[in-house]
């Protein structure tokens, strides 16, 4: 191991190294409890909640194994936050409409975005890609993803309610604008159950974090999932059902279940490019991000040929998750909780990616987990994500109308294509004007974001303004 991680050239130790490598499988380890539940979205999408747990700890073992082994980098991999909920979002949406799009067209979907970040990784243009886009507009998509896993996480805790006369009155798959006076969302009861766990998964989990816990989202799930306990809110006959399944059982993965003749008859276009645009952005900055706090960027020529690498591993895990039955996976930004305890080298990695496949034997006491203890976590992520505003400059509009328009429209249209897709008109028109008419500072376009501004619009042309 010494020799193959290169353990003391990078100033580390065996046991270093495997202590870090727990320590990012404990902080990231609720996506195994989080991810089926949001795929499933609690029976709306027709997915099953133990083969996507499979597809999750397999997939988080196998790609996080391979990034140490191939690239020799601290960094874990599994299904990422925002994807899922955005995958989710566009099953359970179109669902009842004239051209549903079902969990094996998203599934599809995923699988040609991964080959799509193969070939532009390959051919190095997901490189020239990251630097088209403003850095403005790359902290305020993680912004505005992280709004929009608070609202997926609201929803399913019940602390977000909505005016049911109101919806009734608006036809299914229609439109319509409201007033200045009226709202369809509200608070939820404080009399149901899953609120008040929601609320003591909330607590829990901030006290954890403000006390540098390691782990405390997971901590913080945990202890929910005790408090539901103690409140008689989760059913113990799973353990001993005879669906319950300690040793994996395999044949029930949702291996390569894939639909491409039915994505040809929906719109998919603008959803693999969702996906393709989002997990471009959301991954660079966490790999530039982590190698940073390694020190790898020290050595900038060095540091960028091992991010190429790992962009390369990543690509190749987006396309394998689908095929294993999960949405996108990528690099997570908890690894850094790795890299903080010493972690640097792939060895952290394999370590992190080995405890990923034993959780395949704790299925039945994950499956135990309730609901408003992950809606609980998904709050929290979002507070993490929001952390990005900080490097956005709002004085400077040109900058900041984009930026806020990105974030504004992810979670209030709960689209994040909608976020993506008005910050890249918006960037782009106000740049054009301050270059022409400004007499101040003159703003970069990348010739690629002309192309992106148009795609954008023949989107919305396309689909009819919606």
């Amino acid at each position: 191991m010494e020799r193959f991680f290169k353990i003391k050239e990078n100033g580390s130790t065996i046991s270093t190294e495997i202590m870090a490598g727990i320590t990012t499988f404990m902080a990231m380890a609720y996506i195994l409890a989080v991810n089926p539940n949001i795929l499933t979205a609690f029976g709306k999408t027709g997915m099953e909640w133990y083969p996507v747990f499979l597809a999750t700890a397999i997939a988080g073992g196998i790609f996080t194994i391979a990034m140490g082994i191939f690239v020799n980098f601290p960094v874990a991999l599994a299904p990422g936050m925002g994807l899922n909920a955005y995958f989710a979002t566009v099953v359970v949406s179109t669902a009842g409409s004239e051209h549903p799009i079902t969990w094996q067209m998203a599934l599809t979907a995923v699988f040609i975005s991964g080959i799509i970040f193969f070939l532009l990784t390959i051919t190095h243009v997901r490189q020239m890609l990251l630097e088209a886009v403003p850095d403005a507009l790359k902290h305020a998509i993680t912004v505005g993803i992280g709004l929009f896993i608070t609202i997926v996480g609201l929803k399913n805790s019940g602390m977000l309610s909505v005016s049911v006369e109101t919806v009734n009155d608006i036809p299914k798959g229609t439109f319509t604008p409201l007033q200045g006076f009226e709202t369809v969302f509200g608070l939820g009861s404080f009399s149901n159950p899953d609120v008040l766990l929601t609320i003591i998964g909330l607590a829990l989990i901030s006290i954890l974090m403000i006390l540098n816990v390691r782990g405390a989202i997971l901590f913080g799930i945990l202890g929910t999932t005790v408090a539901a306990i103690l409140m008689g809110r989760v059913d113990f006959s799973s353990l001993s059902s005879a669906d319950a399944r300690w040793v994996p059982d395999l044949t029930k993965l949702s291996f390569f279940e894939f639909d491409f003749a039915g994505i040809m008859g929906v719109g998919i276009v603008s959803i693999i490019l969702t996906f393709t645009f989002v997990e471009l952005f959301d991954t660079f900055g966490t790999l530039v991000g982590t190698a940073n706090r390694a020190g790898f960027m020290k050595n900038r020529e060095e540091g960028n040929k091992r991010v190429g690498k790992a962009m390369f591993v990543d690509s190749v895990a987006v396309a394998g998750g689908a095929a294993l039955g999960t949405s996108t996976v990528t690099a997570f930004v908890e690894s850094s909780a790795g890299v903080a305890e010493g972690g640097r080298t792939g060895l952290t990695s394999v370590t992190t990616g080995i405890c990923f496949l034993l959780s395949l034997f704790l299925a039945p006491v994950v499956a135990l987990i309730p609901g408003p203890a992950t809606a609980a976590a998904l709050i929290v992520v979002g507070v993490l994500m929001m952390q990005a505003v900080t490097e956005i400059n709002f004085k400077d509009l040109v900058i900041g109308i984009p930026a806020f328009m990105t974030i504004a429209f992810m979670p209030f249209t709960y689209s994040i294509a909608n976020g993506i897709s008005f910050g890249i008109l918006g960037y782009v028109l106000l740049a054009f004007v301050a270059n022409v008419f400004g007499k101040g500072e003159k703003y970069k376009i990348h010739w690629l974001m002309w192309v992106l501004f148009v795609l954008v619009i023949v989107r919305y042309v396309a689909m009819g303004g919606h």
